[in-house]
């Protein structure tokens, strides 16, 4: 009871005292409100807001005031109630702080800058004042002026003026975005270079990075600094998992950055990254299982870089492309899953695939898809279906990887009801039979394949593999030119998805059905009649030469098949009802010679068949 009865009579007293100064009896009031507050923080302070003593406290951090620090101190401590926040902002108390904020005393500076701290902390009115005030520039002055010095007491100064920034910018990216515009990040990496035996400063620089390095903006002024360098020497400093997770928070983001992905490379964090995995790799702790996902995620993310990538690939010679070669054999689903993505950044040219392919990676992932067919890793088999796309694209690995039996792994993921893998699964087979016409008519004339197609060209949830099963119905006719893949595809239904695929919105998918069907109506317009019939061919062919944002292929492939389709007693009636010679005649004057041309000769074709 004694500290409330005596705090009535301290504020009381106060009110008398500010007003007249007499300085014992106002210091002895200072004492004990802090002493109060120090008791029973929150309960002392809603009796100083009661008081209306918060106004005279303006008058009381002058630069001439001989209490500024303990006044200053008292304010730190009753912001730390979110109530009392935006009284102190009314009170008038932001702007003197901030003018104290240039004063040559350390007390003064370390409470002048709590007490702004814990204003700003969540409080948006205490921001906007500060922010209105200049605040946050002369503390920015402040750090650049006293980084070098490394005596404790000046580390804990520059340790509250670090955390007095964040809680001025914290989740405010325009405040963010002003403090990276006052050129705070390379002062910040300068202060975590020189005080990185400082755990708490060092701790507030992370967290200050963090925060400003989800913003675009800050990636380039960060990769203008050594960051990279620092944050690569602090981390092979730390043991305990907490500091190595902070630090991680701050690379991911930055390592987004290509520039800053091949300074991290150069600053050897690969190396760290590697000991990290080949430590916890077998352990079960949760800690360590976290750590590994963390680092070889970040590892995949380095190898995203072009430039990182290919140094990191050394001509398929580097030790960390070996290293990583060894994580698709272990039994740890998260290293393969890294090794399998790894695999597929390196295989991001023709001169890295042909050499892996070389090299036997084609057998590695095999294994690995083998692994994990019956309630298999669903990430995995994207990831590992991902990498032996990214390998089949160079023509002269086709046939090494065809020879290699990659059809048949990849057909045993045909059941899988997995978007992601059969989107894989399908661009991998696509990639594969290109301009291969004994590989393409093997799977052509497979039923079980050819019905899986059909079935998710209907797949309406899933625009990515309803595109890649069109694409690959059309490159199954289009590569292997043969008469059996065309009846098989009937057999199952497919005429009516090319056609409609002629309709698409991309103009490459357009023109791979206009040319897959010009091939059926060649080779087996018979069979597939009375389905090019009912999909409505004839009607779309029209529209596609009528309408003028269609491109010149397009137009030219049209008639390609219009011609082809008068083979076809119904199909040559139902061109003739429709006024195919209007439209095709128009397109002889067309600024594209090969349209033109093929406008004649499809003219020439209708007239003669009319």
């Amino acid at each position: 009871m004694l500290v409330t009865d005596n705090l009535s009579d301290t504020l009381k007293k106060l009110k008398i005292t500010a007003v007249d100064r007499t300085e014992d009896s106002l210091e002895g009031c200072l004492d004990c409100l802090l002493q109060a507050l120090a008791q029973n923080n929150m309960e002392t302070s809603e009796k100083i807001q009661a008081s209306g003593i918060l106004q005279l406290f303006a008058s009381l951090l002058t630069p001439q005031s001989s209490f500024k620090a303990k006044v200053a101190n008292i304010i730190a401590e009753v912001a730390k109630n979110e109530f009392m926040r935006i009284p102190c902002v009314d009170a008038g108390l932001i702007s003197p702080l901030v003018q104290l904020l240039n004063s040559k005393d350390q007390e003064v500076l370390l409470q002048t800058g709590r007490a702004l701290g814990n204003i700003c902390y969540d409080s948006h009115e205490g921001r906007s004042a500060v922010d209105q005030a200049g605040g946050a520039q002369i503390v920015i002055d402040r750090l650049r002026s006293l980084c070098s010095i490394t005596d404790p007491a000046n580390e804990k100064l520059l340790t509250v003026f670090c955390g007095m920034l964040m809680n001025y910018s914290n989740e405010n990216d325009s405040l963010q975005a002003q403090l990276i515009n006052m050129g705070v990040i390379p002062t910040l990496v300068k202060l975590l270079g020189i005080h990185c035996q400082n755990a708490a400063l060092t701790e507030m620089c992370l967290v200050a990075f963090g925060n400003l390095a989800e913003l675009e903006s800050s990636k380039e002024q960060f990769a203008s600094t050594n960051i990279a360098e620092e944050l690569v020497k602090l981390f092979k400093k730390q043991i305990e998992h907490d500091k190595r997770e902070m630090i991680f928070e701050v690379l991911a983001p930055l390592a987004e950055n290509d520039a800053i992905k091949l300074q991290l490379v150069e600053a050897g964090l690969v190396e760290c990254l590697l000991e990290i995995v080949q430590q916890k790799v077998d352990s079960d702790k949760e800690d360590d299982i976290t750590e590994l996902k963390t680092g070889s995620d970040l590892m995949v993310l380095l190898l995203l870089g072009d430039e990182s990538m290919q140094k990191l690939f050394e001509g398929g010679k580097g030790s960390v492309f070996q290293r990583v070669l060894s994580w698709i054999p272990s039994n740890n689903h998260q290293l393969q899953l890294a090794g399998a993505l790894a695999i597929a950044n390196f295989a991001r040219n023709d001169g890295n695939c042909i050499h892996m392919v070389d090299n036997g990676i084609v057998e590695k992932l095999m294994d690995l898809l083998d692994r994990h067919v019956e309630d298999g890793n669903v990430t995995v088999q994207h990831a590992a279906l991902s990498a032996l796309r990214n390998l089949a694209i160079p023509v002269i690995n086709k046939a090494k990887m065809l020879s290699a039996g990659v059809t048949e792994t990849v057909l045993k993921f045909l059941k899988s009801e997995m978007p992601p893998v059969q989107f894989k699964l399908l661009g991998t087979l696509r990639m594969l039979i290109d301009a291969q016409a004994e590989a393409a008519e093997q799977l052509g004339k497979n039923v079980k394949l050819v019905e899986r197609l059909v079935e998710w060209c209907e797949a309406k949830d899933h625009a990515g593999v309803m595109g890649e099963s069109n694409r690959l119905l059309s490159a199954l006719i289009r590569h292997s030119k043969s008469k059996d893949v065309i009846k098989t595809i009937v057999q199952s239904g497919g005429i009516k998805h090319l056609v409609t695929m002629a309709t698409s919105e991309h103009v490459i998918m357009q023109n791979e059905a206009l040319v897959a069907l010009a091939l059926i109506a060649a080779l087996e317009l018979g069979t597939a009649e009375k389905d090019l019939e009912s999909a409505k061919l004839v009607q779309i062919l029209h529209r596609l030469l009528a309408d003028e944002r269609s491109a010149p292929e397009i137009k030219y492939n049209s008639m390609v098949l219009i011609c082809a389709l008068m083979g076809s007693e119904s199909l040559h009636k139902e061109v003739q009802d429709l006024a195919f010679l209007d439209v095709v005649s128009k397109l002889r004057s067309h600024e594209n010679k090969s349209v033109a041309q093929q406008a004649s000769l499809t003219e020439q074709r209708l007239t003669v068949e009319s």
